[in-house]
């Protein structure tokens, strides 16, 4: 089994922990834990070791382990984004997580530092890139591409040949057409229906789809309050 440190100590790591502890197909054995050492205040967590992330390499070296970051989409993924490349740069390979209980079609094209839960109908030709977050119960159509580090809640539906790009967060029971692009950085409310493309960095409104370019002054309220970005 291949020896992992998973990145972070909050709710996104014990989650990812669990997963990888109890699903009888996945071949990892999550050995430790690590965060940035202001943020650790015990030497345990879920029973295991926490290690600085800034001396990691000493304990864990990436020759014999790997690593998962499995931090939230706050600050729309751009933490989580940097810390993807802060391991990077020490070495470790980044291992991806996709749920047994999922249907996940064979060609499956997917990037590392993946953590995708159960009850996923992934079909045939998707792409998904590095570092993305797929909730439960998700169906992705033919030939879709998720771009890095976006993270997708739960119960969305994305028809073939739509593309999402970088930093998107997707919220619960959103819907997308087939064949339309979505641009990067882009925040989609819960109850989305996304029928047209959408350029960088807009804001997309519940069931009836407002959507307002980078420029209005909601979009800029919205992200400030829920992202802490201009």
């Amino acid at each position: 089994m291949k020896k992992i440190v998973i990145f972070g100590t909050g709710e996104v790591a014990e989650l990812a922990y669990f997963y990888m502890k109890n699903d009888d197909l996945c071949d990892f054995d999550v050995v430790a834990f690590c965060c940035d050492p202001q943020f650790i205040d015990k030497p345990e967590f879920q029973k295991l070791p926490v290690v600085s992330f800034h001396e990691v390499e000493k304990t864990y070296p990436s020759s014999e382990y790997s690593m998962h970051v499995a931090l939230s989409y706050n600050k729309l993924n751009l933490i989580r984004k940097n810390k993807y490349y802060e391991a990077k740069e020490k070495g470790y390979e980044l291992v991806s997580y996709v749920s047994s209980k999922s249907v996940v079609s064979s060609d499956l094209n997917i990037g590392d530092n993946c953590l995708i839960l159960e009850n996923q109908t992934i079909q045939p030709k998707v792409k998904i890139g590095n570092n993305v977050m797929i909730w439960s119960g998700n169906h992705l159509g033919h030939g879709c591409k998720i771009k890095d580090h976006t993270y997708l809640s739960s119960h969305i539906c994305i028809s073939g040949y739509t593309e999402i790009g970088e930093r998107c967060f997707i919220g619960v029971n959103s819907s997308f057409k087939d064949y339309i692009q979505v641009g990067d950085e882009v925040f989609i409310t819960m109850g989305s229906s996304v029928t047209t493309d959408v350029e960088d960095k807009a804001v997309i409104l519940g069931p009836q789809s407002t959507v307002l370019t980078s420029d209005k002054k909601l979009a800029k309220k919205i992200r400030s309050k829920y992202f802490n970005l201009e």
